[in-house]
């Protein structure tokens, strides 16, 4: 099967308009840049300068606290033209960033070029051989879709609408992830455009240092135009979220830290205290109050899984219950992450145990009487699988929980929502545990590196980086040669 909608490969160089953009003409006055991007263009790479559309939207990013101010958009269509990018970047001086769907941006992108993969929109799958090719502008959901009729399974992330390459590069903790392992244990191999503007194909057995990095490292090394997968035979889990009342919260968060560490790998779990606004979309039910929402998926004998959701269920009577058979296809329908782009403040920390001290902790600090304007705090079971598998840039296999939460950065409420997620990590501080997951690290520079890498990955990533991209081209290896420097 073979999915291929991209554009035609037309050329255009968009030219920023003084009236259009309040920094017009900032790049004309920095010769080394206005020379890259005049030398990219001739060289047939699409550039869209600040003050045009495709500027605009190809700079979007999903959380919109995150904005980037590039200088520039490029749009290759093919792994020749990203090495061109990168080649005439290094040339010139210039750093280059990579987005491929808005998700994650840390780096403001002020001083760089930003290569978007739109146009690499391949995916292929081969269901007898259960693997599928992807290129980096394709997002899970048309992933997913495309496995369905086959009856397999990629190991997507709790969204779907995220794109499959950075997913994969930050190792990727999905929603099955205690019964199949971290996504990118699935990855066969990478087709990738290495910092020094060299096109390579990084496998197991072929520039296995490249990817080993890959595999946890984000864009540190290169740019992946496409990658491959083996594919799981899941066509149907046991599945779903199950929502209580905000005064059930305590005997359900209490049960849930009990029953999560007895639960069997099949079974991967989190729980999230929840208030959402009363908004077009949320039911009423469930708008405009605290509940607690506890999410399942279950990849074991469907009776076995039925038993083992009935503990949560019999604490409380459910306000909705939506746990069920769910085709794989479906399986973002657990955590139903938004997929609108929206101002938020996220935070992540990484814990040793969630016991009953901690569930009670996290009652009093998020519960229904704790007055907090975060709309969402979650604990995420990690563990079974996500201990084993190959070694990879990954590098905290072996935390018991994550903890995470979200506020909306709207201006009435920003300083209390700040002010709260401070209270809940540090409130969960004696339960938590050095690191953080490399997709959820919000943090950008040297300061993310030390959280997402423990001190022995850092050096062999930055040793990987300084031989796969010695000019130091790529945004997301500077964060390596800050800390090697630092350290140094």
């Amino acid at each position: 099967m073979s999915i291929d909608t991209a554009p035609e490969p037309g050329r255009t160089h968009d030219v920023r308009s003084a009236d259009t953009d309040p920094d017009a003409g900032a790049v004309a006055f920095r010769p080394a840049f206005r020379a890259a991007l005049d030398a990219t263009a001739a060289a047939g790479v699409r550039v869209h300068e600040p003050g045009t559309e495709a500027y605009r939207r190809l700079s979007g990013t999903f959380n919109i606290t995150k904005a980037v101010r590039p200088l520039a958009v490029v749009e290759p269509t093919t792994p020749d033209e990203v090495a061109t990018v990168l080649r005439l970047a290094a040339v010139h001086g210039v750093q280059v960033a990579v987005a491929g769907t808005g998700h994650g941006a840390t780096e403001q992108m002020d001083d760089a070029v930003l290569v978007h993969t739109c146009a690499f929109d391949e995916l292929v799958v081969h269901p007898h051989e259960r693997w599928a090719r992807i290129g980096a502008g394709v997002r899970w959901d048309a992933v997913l879709e495309a496995c369905a009729p086959h009856g397999l399974a990629g190991l997507c992330g709790s969204s779907t609408d995220v794109g499959v390459v950075g997913f994969l590069t930050g190792g990727g903790v999905g929603p099955v992830v205690r019964s199949a392992g971290l996504s990118s244990d699935s990855v066969r191999a990478f087709d990738v455009v290495t910092g020094d503007g060299v096109v390579r194909r990084a496998s197991a057995t072929e520039n296995p240092e490249l990817f080993w990095g890959l595999r946890g490292g984000k864009g540190s090394l290169g740019i992946v135009t496409a990658v491959e997968i083996d594919l799981l035979p899941i066509a149907q889990v046991l599945g779903g979220a199950i929502w209580f009342d905000g005064a059930d919260l305590p005997a359900v968060l209490r049960t849930w830290s009990q029953w999560s560490s007895l639960l069997p790998d099949e079974g991967t779990t989190s729980v999230a205290i929840m208030r959402l606004p009363d908004m077009s979309g949320v039911p009423p039910v469930l708008a405009g109050r605290t509940t607690l929402c506890v999410r399942f998926a279950w990849t074991g004998d469907p009776e076995v899984g039925e038993e083992m959701i009935r503990a949560i269920r019999c604490v409380a009577a459910p306000l909705v219950d939506l746990v069920g058979p769910l085709p794989y296809r479906q399986l973002g329908a657990v955590h139903a992450d938004p997929s609108d782009p929206m101002p938020v403040h996220e935070a992540s920390t990484l814990l040793a145990a969630f016991d009953l001290d901690a569930a009670d902790e996290l009652v009093a600090l998020a519960g229904d009487a704790s007055g907090t304007p975060l709309v969402m705090v979650e604990v995420r079971q990690l563990g079974g699988a996500l201990r084993t598998g190959p070694d990879c840039a990954f590098a905290h296999r072996d935390a018991a929980y994550q903890l995470f939460s979200i506020g909306i950065m709207v201006p009435e409420v920003a300083q209390g929502v700040v002010a709260a997620t401070s209270r809940v990590h540090d409130g969960l501080r004696p339960w938590s545990r050095a690191g953080g997951l490399p997709n959820f690290c919000d943090q950008a520079g040297a300061e993310r590196v030390r959280r997402a890498y423990p001190r022995g990955v850092e050096d062999r990533l930055a040793r990987a980086a300084r031989r796969y991209d010695p000019a130091g081209v790529l945004l997301a290896g500077r964060g390596l040669r800050t800390a090697a420097d630092a350290v140094g």
